[in-house]
Order: structure tokens, then C-alpha cells, then sequence
């Protein structure tokens, strides 16, 4: 294909601008977030491009690290599109099989450049053994869909409006729809607060909480309310505590939840959840705790790739502690036949698997069931969710 060197030039000029100024202190979507106010000379498809080639970029993750980052970049073109000016320049040799299977572009850069897929992410051994580690690894190369979560009683009026907007969408669940990422739902104001957006493996969880009317809930790492809406909505009738570190997150919830108007009375505390917490809470017990524990987030590492190149392992060992310090805290104020649901956001076996292993043997509970949720198979994150009842 004949390609316009001047117009790639500058997309390519614009993608090293932005890379270079990206210090890995913050979420990437953020900085570009600036990026883009402090650049106002760059017009739309220009920003849509330089998005398009960062995130792509991170999304090789490791792999064929010696090579030049323009090579690197037009590998991570071939594999994540289907057309590429970048890969018919650099790589034309390449660039007819653009349209073909992943699985097969993945083959071809192994016969031509040794490209290793596990390189990608060099954390497989971690990885729990329930997950297909090729097939979670490859779907770095696809953006995850956005998913909605529809409350009880309007998923009529919100397909109903989606419909009327033109949006194109798959019904999961009538309370789940997924939509493209990028997807304008702001547009859709008629439907505030009728609806939350949350990731299809983040909805799943609901399957590890069971509650009865008027019994005590704490929603111990609440951040921003996410879980505890969506218990909310299944169990309207009982009661509540959400509870995080940072006051400014407690502060967030309430607008979120008085968008989503939440009737029911609850009540929130800032808590730091690896100290002594009976300061706080003294001696009162639940029925139970939702405990979706601070963790890597590799399961969500489709959504922000820049994460697979600033991961180091020994942050996994620093996470296992954290989680195993946050859940004998809590535990404390679990009733006795009470039930714990621990969730994370985490492929590691150290962070599932072995963390309910630590609560089994060291803080005497009983594991009822968990199970790892494999949102790679449905362009969503992986999770996992574990039932655990104090003895």
C-alpha cells in the first residue's frame, strides 16, 4: 500500500512526545488526559492516534525489549489492528497478514522476529493454574468491552434509550449490557442513575455474597462503591457499613450513591484496615463482610496496559502481606457462621488461591467455594471471588 510518510512522521513524532513525557507515577489515561490540554495544537484524529499508539505500545508488555521502540511499536500495530501504515512501512513484508487470526499473526512474528508470546508478560509462573496463561495473555492485544449494569426495575427504559440513541450493544443479562469502549454514555443524561458502569467479572461476584433482610454488612474496602451499589441492589433491605482509608473516597461515594439514589440508610468510617481496627469498631461483629482486598490488578491490565512494564514481582509479595495483615483485622468482626467474601482484581495465585489458604489455616475459616472468573474469555477482566464462613 503507498503510505503518507509526512502524515505517519508526525503520528509517530507525537507518540514519542507522549511516551517520553510519561514518568509512570500515575495511570496513564490521566497524564494523556493533560498531555492532550497542554498540546492544544494536536486536532482530533491526532490525538486519536497518538491514544491509539501508546496504548498499543503497552500492550506488547515485555516482549522483543531490544529492539528499537518504532520496531516494537509497528510488532504491537500488527497484533492489536487490522491495517496499519506504521507495519507497511516498517514491516511490509508482514503487513498482508494484518487481517488474519491472532493466533496466526502471533505464529508469523515467531517464524519472522522469535516473538515469544510469554514475553509479553513474564509473570506466567504466578499466574493461577485455573487460567488458559496463552489465551489470557493474548487478549492484552484486544481492548476490553465496556459493560453497564442496569438497576432493578429499569432495564426496559435503559435498552429502550439505548435503542432511540443508536448504540450498539449485547444484551449479557437484562441487567448487564456491553458496549465498545469509548462508547459516549454521558450523552444518555435521562439515565442517570439508573444505571452503573462495572465490569461484567466485578458483577459476577454477586454469586459469593447471600443475605438476608436486616442483617449487618460491611463493605470493608469500599473505594468507590462499586460492590457495595451492587449489593445494595440485590439486598435493599439490609444494612450497611462502607469503609475505606481515604476520606476523599468516602466523600466520592456519597455523591455516587446519591446519583444512583440509594434510599436505604447506611453508614461509612474511615478505617485503615491494617491497624487495630476495634479502636474504631470496637467489638461489633456482621453477618457479614465484603472484602475486595487492595491487590496488583492484573486482571485488569487489559484496560491499563502500561501496568504489564511497571510491574515488578516483588510487588507481589508486598501485596500477599498487605492482604493477609487486612484480612486478620477484619475477620475479627465476623459473626460467628458469618460470611466473608474476599475478592481481587488479581490473576496471581498468591493473591487468591494462597490468601484463602492463610484464612483457612491461620484465621479460622471454612471455604465454601470460590472461583476464578475468566473475563479474557469475554473481552472483560479477570477476577477472583472467593465465600469463605467463619467457624
Amino acid at each position: 500500500m503507498e503510505v503518507n510518510e509526512r502524515r505517519l512522521g508526525q503520528q509517530v513524532r507525537n507518540f514519542e512526545k507522549a511516551l517520553n513525557g510519561f514518568s509512570n507515577t500515575e495511570p496513564f489515561a490521566r497524564y494523556l488526559t493533560r498531555f492532550f490540554k497542554e498540546n492544544k495544537q494536536m486536532g482530533s484524529s491526532d490525538r486519536r492516534m497518538t491514544s491509539r499508539f501508546c496504548y498499543n505500545y503497552f500492550r506488547i508488555g515485555k516482549a522483543k525489549a531490544d529492539l528499537p521502540t518504532i520496531e516494537r511499536l509497528a510488532l504491537a500495530e500488527y497484533l492489536c489492528e487490522t491495517h496499519s501504515e506504521l507495519v507497511a512501512f516498517v514491516y511490509p513484508d508482514i503487513f498482508a497478514t494484518m487481517g488474519s487470526l491472532l493466533a496466526d499473526k502471533i505464529k508469523v512474528l515467531f517464524e519472522k522476529f522469535n516473538f515469544q508470546l510469554r514475553d509479553v508478560f513474564p509473570f506466567s509462573e504466578h499466574i493461577t493454574d485455573e487460567i488458559e496463561k496463552d489465551a489470557f495473555i493474548s487478549s492484552f492485544f484486544t481492548q476490553p468491552n465496556l459493560f453497564i449494569r442496569i438497576k432493578r426495575g429499569f432495564e426496559k427504559e435503559v435498552k429502550s434509550e439505548l435503542e432511540k440513541a443508536d448504540f450498539v450493544f449485547d444484551e449479557i443479562e437484562s441487567q448487564t449490557f456491553a458496549l465498545s469502549n469509548g462508547t459516549k454514555l454521558q450523552q444518555l443524561v435521562r439515565l442517570e442513575g439508573k444505571y452503573e458502569v462495572q465490569d461484567l467479572s466485578s458483577q459476577k461476584t454477586i454469586r459469593f455474597i447471600e443475605a438476608l433482610p436486616n442483617q449487618s454488612w460491611w463493605d470493608a474496602c469500599a473505594a468507590s462503591g462499586g460492590k457495595a451499589l451492587l449489593f445494595l441492589d440485590k439486598y435493599p433491605k439490609t444494612h450497611v457499613l462502607v469503609s475505606d482509608v481515604r476520606l476523599s473516597i468516602l466523600r466520592n461515594l456519597d455523591e455516587r450513591f446519591q446519583k444512583a439514589n440509594i434510599r436505604q440508610d447506611y453508614r461509612k468510617k474511615v478505617i485503615d484496615l491494617t491497624k487495630d481496627t476495634t479502636s474504631i469498631l470496637g467489638n461489633e461483629l456482621f453477618d457479614g463482610i465484603i472484602l475486595d482486598a487492595p491487590c496488583t490488578g492484573s486482571g485488569t491490565w487489559g484496560r491499563t496496559p502500561e501496568m504489564i512494564q511497571q510491574f515488578s514481582v516483588n510487588q507481589l509479595a508486598e501485596f500477599s502481606d498487605l492482604q493477609r495483615n487486612i484480612a486478620k483485622h477484619v475477620v475479627r468482626h465476623l459473626k460467628p457462621d458469618g460470611a466473608l467474601t474476599y475478592i481481587t482484581c488479581s490473576v496471581f495465585k498468591e493473591e487468591n488461591e494462597n490468601a484463602v489458604d492463610y484464612m483457612v489455616k491461620e484465621l479460622g475459616l471454612k471455604l465454601d467455594r470460590f472461583e476464578v472468573i475468566k473475563g479474557y474469555e469475554d473481552k472483560a477482566d479477570s477476577m477472583f471471588a472467593a465465600r469463605l464462613i467463619k467457624e
